[in-house]
C-alpha cells in the first residue's frame, strides 16, 4: 500500500535553527528542491540574529521559540506544526529533519526519502563523508555507537547524524525525545526497541564541524553528557532488545541495508 501511494506522498522538512542567519537561507532553498517536499518549516529556537527573517524570505514557514529550548524541543514543535498542516483524509507527511547549517548541500539528503516512501524503512539516517576541519576524536560517537549496539544489536556508522527521514508513526514511537544532544541516540534506541526498521544512507553533505578549540571541546563535553543521560535513562527502564531475540547479525549491518533489531515481533 505504501509503495503504491509513494508518488503522491508528501514530505515536510523540519529545520531546528539557532543563530544561523549566514546559512539558513541556502539550506531552505536547497531543501525546497528535494522531490516530494511541499513544506519547509524552520523552528527558530531563540535566535538572537535574523535567522527567522532570512528563513522566511527564502520560502520557509517559520515558528519561533522566544527563548532557546534545545534541539529536541524544536523538533517536537516542528512535528506538531506539520501535523496541524496535514490534510484530513490524506497520509500524514513524512518528516525530514535537517540541520540548519547544511547550506546548499541540503538537497543531497534526497536519498533519505525513497526508502521510507516505499516502506523499506521506517527511518533513514544520513551517513556523511569526512568533514574538513573536524576536530573531534570520536569519543562521543563511540559512546553513542556502543550504547546503541548494547541495547539493540545494531552498530551504526554515524549514530549522531541529525539528518533523518521518518514516518509520523515512527516519530511518535520515539516521543518524547531525549533532551539536548542525546536526541539522536535516544531516538535510534527507541525506534529499534519498538520493532521499527532503520537504515543508514550515504549522503554527500557538508556542515560546519566543531573544531578542536575551547568552544569545540565544550560542545563535545555537552554532547557526551547528554548522550550518557539518554542512554542511562533507557538502561534504568530496561529499554533494550534481549540478545536472544535479536535479528540481523553484525555481518549484515552496513549503510544501504535496512536493520530490524527483533528476530520476531516484540510482542511475540
Amino acid at each position: 500500500m505504501r509503495q503504491a501511494g509513494a508518488r503522491s506522498q508528501r514530505v515536510a522538512v523540519v529545520i531546528p535553527a539557532k543563530d544561523e542567519v549566514d546559512r539558513i537561507a541556502a539550506t531552505v532553498r536547497a531543501a525546497r528542491a528535494i522531490p516530494h517536499v511541499d513544506l519547509v518549516l524552520v523552528v527558530d529556537d531563540g535566535s538572537e540574529d535574523d535567522t527567522q527573517h532570512a528563513a522566511r524570505a527564502a520560502g520557509a514557514v517559520v515558528v519561533r521559540h522566544s527563548v532557546n529550548r534545545g534541539k529536541a524541543s524544536a523538533m517536537e514543535t516542528g512535528a506538531s506544526v506539520v501535523a496541524m498542516r496535514d490534510v484530513e483524509g490524506r497520509p500524514p507527511r513524512l518528516l525530514l529533519f535537517l540541520d540548519a547549517d547544511l547550506g546548499e548541500t541540503a538537497v543531497a539528503t534526497a536519498p533519505l526519502v525513497p526508502p521510507v516512501l516505499e516502506g523499506r524503512a521506517d527511518c533513514t539516517i544520513a551517513v556523511l563523508p569526512p568533514q574538513p576541519g573536524a576536530g573531534g576524536r570520536g569519543i562521543v560517537t563511540g559512546l553513542a555507537r556502543r550504547s546503541i549496539a548494547r541495547a539493540t544489536g545494531w552498530t551504526p556508522t554515524q549514530p549522531l547524524s541529525g539528518q533523518r527521514c521518518l514516518t509520523r508513526a515512527a516519530f511518535e514511537a520515539a516521543s518524547p525525545l531525549s533532551r539536548g544532544w542525546g536526541v539522536e541516540t535516544g531516538m535510534t534506541i527507541d525506534l529499534l526497541v519498538a520493532g521499527l526498521t532503520v537504515m543508514e544512507v550515504p549522503c554527500d553533505l557538508r556542515h560546519r564541524p566543531s573544531r578542536n578549540d575551547l568552544a569545540g571541546q565544550l560542545h563535545r563535553g555537552a554532547q557526551y553528557r547528554d548522550v550518557a543521560l539518554a542512554v542511562n535513562a533507557r538502561r534504568l527502564r530496561g529499554v533494550r532488545v534481549p540478545p536472544s531475540r535479536r535479528g540481523d547479525d553484525a555481518a549484515h549491518q552496513k549503510p544501504g541495508r535496512p536493520y530490524r533489531a527483533w528476530a520476531t515481533s516484540p510482542e511475540g
